[in-house]
């Protein structure tokens, strides 16, 4: 969220203007049982949503970008927790979002600039419930929420390797220690994201702060590593918030809202999260250590294909094709540039010449087009 905001650079995208569930149209996509569509229109000053009221199940968000500005969307619950988004919408740009949705209130969010709040809409799903689904995909769900918590419980410790090293002013150690504290957390960055206060604690960089918002966190102390070359009080005491902060997030995981498409939605998102910053080496622009981060994303995106396979396989043969072929490329190609055995020892990024990280950019969109239909495929 935060990294992804805080990026003004190049473009991307998300959701576009199509189908309004309304009159017989609707009726009719209701008793079929399938997918409903719910399209939203994005300006730099209003969010034309097509349906206020739309009935529980799978329902896919198709958005248009029509402003000036890179944009993002999300639906959320009335406390501004996460249910689904898509964030860097480029100017002109459309694509789909499908999300299972239980009866109750939620909003509709445009954000232009993708900072603040924007312009927001009360919507209301109504029915009795999640839609019926493959229980194989409940066991997904489950393994996946595993996984999660997992991730979370493994990086406190990692993190306290860094923010003790800082405590103790030993620049050296907390340099090496950086890059390993952020591996569990950008595997699973989706599920934290979905929280919506946590990550602007944690992951922010200087460019994505919201007016009047305290800079803390990763990117806080990394300057002061790297850039500042110093440890200062400030810093020890940003390093026990930083503590502090992530504990919070592994608390909350378990209570995360988890479903097939929100798996899938997060798996695109790891690669849009790759594509934004790590290729630009906009993410860790202080130490150059991007490809770590790079790694942990893809590999929490393949988690998330691993785990809905089974039931992508038997619908859409030549997407799980796809996928499987090109995880492996980007896997095989991150391979040339791992310099030790650990999941953070690779090459700083600084090294990377213009032409490589243009192969990297290459794998990346090429997995990120299949993986864009992966949660229609698994609830249709």
């Amino acid at each position: 969220m935060s990294a992804l905001r805080a990026t003004t650079a190049a473009a991307v995208a998300v959701l576009a203007a199509a189908l309004t569930v309304s009159g017989c149209a609707a009726k009719d996509d209701a008793r079929a049982g399938g997918t409903r569509s719910v399209s939203v229109t994005a300006t730099d000053d209003s969010c034309d949503v097509s349906a206020k009221v739309f009935p529980a199940g799978n329902v896919t968000l198709k958005v248009a970008n029509k402003g000036s500005r890179v944009a993002e969307v999300e639906l959320l619950f009335p406390d501004d927790r996460i249910v689904t988004e898509r964030e860097n919408l480029g100017p002109g740009l459309s694509a789909s979002l499908t999300a299972e949705v239980k009866a109750g209130d939620y909003r509709i969010a445009c954000i232009p600039g993708m900072k603040g709040k924007g312009m927001r809409h009360d919507v209301k799903v109504t029915g009795k419930g999640a839609a019926k689904r493959d229980p194989k995909l409940d066991k997904a769900v489950a393994a996946y929420r595993t996984y999660a918590q997992e991730q979370a419980d493994q990086t406190l410790p990692r993190v306290k390797t860094f923010t003790d090293a800082i405590r103790a002013g030993d620049l050296a150690a907390a340099k090496k220690a950086y890059a390993p504290s952020r591996v569990g957390w950008e595997r699973t960055e989706p599920v934290a994201e979905s929280f919506g206060d946590i990550d602007p604690k944690t992951d922010t960089r200087a460019d994505g702060l919201e007016k009047g918002q305290k800079w803390t966190g990763w990117h806080r102390l990394e300057k002061a590593l790297w850039q500042d070359k110093k440890i200062g009080t400030a810093e020890k005491s940003l390093a026990t918030e930083l503590d502090r902060d992530l504990a919070d997030w592994q608390q909350r995981v378990g209570k995360a809202v988890i479903t097939p498409t929100s798996m899938a939605n997060g798996a695109k998102e790891l690669l849009d999260e790759v594509a934004t910053n790590k290729i630009t080496g906009e993410e860790d622009r202080y130490s150059h250590t991007d490809l770590a981060d790079f790694q942990a994303n893809v590999g929490g995106a393949e988690k998330a294909w691993d785990l809905l396979k089974p039931v992508a396989s038997d619908k859409d043969a030549l997407l799980t094709q796809q996928l499987d072929s090109r995880f492996a490329a980007i896997g095989k190609l991150l391979d040339h540039y791992r310099t030790g055995s650990g999941d953070a020892d690779f090459t700083a990024y600084d090294k990377v010449t213009t032409a490589q990280r243009k192969q990297l950019s290459d794998a990346v969109n090429g997995l990120a087009e299949p993986l864009s239909r992966l949660a229609a495929t698994v609830v249709k």
